[in-house]
């Protein structure tokens, strides 16, 4: 049986994300080859400091944004925020980022990344991890690099995918994704060819049970519950 495809879109740069990333690794250590989760971003902070700022100025502006982002993970005992974030040094797009996330996931696909293995998704959760726990700015090329180096990830090819183009290339192609799935909110996961999606911050149970629903469902059957 083909594994059921999962279209994970997010911003690096959204806490929502970060603390879901607990729920898709739970998903991956429940269904193994069940399903086969696809890696796409959603510019939500494509300009983040100016977007903040203007719908947070009458609410503290980056400080009160801040200041939300801990409130919100103070709820999730699993996840941890430095209290620098979106206060000191705070990232100018999460574009950046993506940019570098795409050079990643193109030598991942090509095989030459073998050394690191699950080198996209690894790479992913270290750059939500130093932004978040550890305060640093990611849209910084010299912080992107040193946790390549930390990975063990060969930083002069993903340079090269990104001189070339081709780091760019991937990003337009999720644009495309994202346009042709409406998808506005981070996270969201889509599953069945488009005909099921779950937005935002949604339960482990919830997100198993649409699996376990097309698991016991083949496509070619119509399900009634």
């Amino acid at each position: 049986m083909e594994p059921i495809r999962i279209s994970h879109f997010s911003d690096v740069l959204c806490v929502w994300a970060y603390i879901a990333q607990v729920r898709i690794e739970q998903l991956q250590k429940t269904f193994q080859d069940q399903i086969a989760l696809e890696y796409h971003f959603i510019p939500i902070f494509g300009n983040a400091i100016e977007k903040l700022e203007a719908k947070w100025c009458d609410r503290g502006g980056l400080a009160g944004y801040g200041q939300h982002v801990q409130e919100v993970a103070a709820r999730f005992d699993h996840v941890t925020i430095h209290p620098d974030v979106w206060i000191k040094d705070p990232p100018i797009s999460s574009m950046a980022g993506n940019i570098f996330l795409y050079a990643v996931k193109l030598l991942d696909a090509q095989g030459k990344l073998t050394a690191t293995p699950q080198a996209f998704e690894r790479t992913i959760l270290a750059f939500r991890e130093a932004f978040f726990t550890q305060g640093r700015n990611i849209a910084h090329r010299q912080v992107q690099l040193d946790i390549a180096d930390q990975l063990g990830l060969p930083t002069d090819q993903i340079l090269a995918q990104i001189a070339n183009g081709a780091a760019y290339a991937e990003l337009f192609k999720d644009s495309e994704q994202v346009k042709q799935h409406a998808v506005t909110v981070s996270p969201t996961l889509i599953f069945n060819e488009g005909r099921q999606r779950l937005n935002g911050n949604v339960g482990y149970r919830v997100i198993e049970a649409n699996i376990r629903e097309l698991l016991n469902n083949p496509e070619d059957e119509h399900s009634w519950c």
